[in-house]
């Protein structure tokens, strides 16, 4: 990597830091539009998109500059994620990131509850002893306090907790359906997690903590039941506290 690229990504890393997208230079290893529509992908659905009073705006020219690319393969980008519903082009105004109504996020709750508790039940039957055991060495450092105190850390591995219980069930079409609910999944509970005063981030520690000892006990009623009623949990927060929806 060369001095310039280390610094272009360093100032990925401060953008990101500071609730932005993040990308970084591309190679050539893949054909260039897919590389940048990877990328881009990525960096939405790393966006914490309901932190701000409006949607996020994608840059077109911005983004071409930090890719070093130049702007036709990044427009064919953005062009393909608002065919799949991440991104919206308003006429002179720009291409923001879609955010959802408060309606429609509950909807996708209830979609993920579905998905999520049928994986679950399947992990219980695909997934080896050691992929439940390095799902429960995620958590073996936080408890209820430890998230309190640490909670973007720990908002990082609620997510990839619940990205590796999708995988373990290792079918295919539940991960496709789930990836594409992802992004508002992802955001939702980023900001969910930040309500210390409500505690979910004490409930969530508790729930996951049982939801693994069910995997171990290759009790698929069981862990079906707790990830269903995990996430109907955060719907009924949501509908409860999240007045940023409404």
């Amino acid at each position: 990597m060369t001095i310039g690229d280390t610094r272009k990504r360093a100032k990925a890393d401060a953008d990101a830091a500071e609730g932005g997208y993040r990308v970084v230079p591309i190679g050539a290893t893949r054909a260039l539009k897919d590389q940048v529509y990877s990328i881009l992908r990525e960096a939405v659905s790393n966006m914490d998109i309901y932190s701000t009073p409006e949607p996020p705006r994608l840059d077109e020219r911005k983004l071409a500059e930090e890719l070093g690319v130049s702007r036709t393969p990044v427009r064919e980008a953005l062009s393909r994620l608002e065919q799949e519903g991440f991104v919206r082009n308003i006429p002179r105004r720009g291409t923001f990131v879609v955010r959802k109504t408060k309606k429609e996020v509950l909807e996708v709750v209830y979609v993920w509850a579905a998905l999520e508790s049928m994986a679950a039940r399947l992990a219980t039957e695909r997934s080896s002893d050691d992929e439940i055991g390095k799902l429960r060495e995620q958590f073996a450092t936080f408890d209820d306090e430890e998230a309190r105190a640490h909670i973007h850390e720990y908002s990082d591995t609620n997510i990839e907790f619940h990205q590796t219980l999708i995988g373990l069930s290792q079918c295919q079409l539940i991960q496709t359906l789930a990836d594409s609910l992802f992004l508002h999944m992802r955001a939702i509970r980023a900001e969910a997690l930040k309500d210390v005063e409500h505690h979910r981030s004490d409930q969530s520690v508790i729930d996951h903590m049982r939801i693994i000892e069910a995997l171990e006990a290759r009790d698929a009623d069981r862990v079906e039941r707790l990830v269903r009623e995990h996430a109907l949990s955060l719907g009924k927060h949501i509908e409860k506290y999240a007045q940023y929806l409404d």
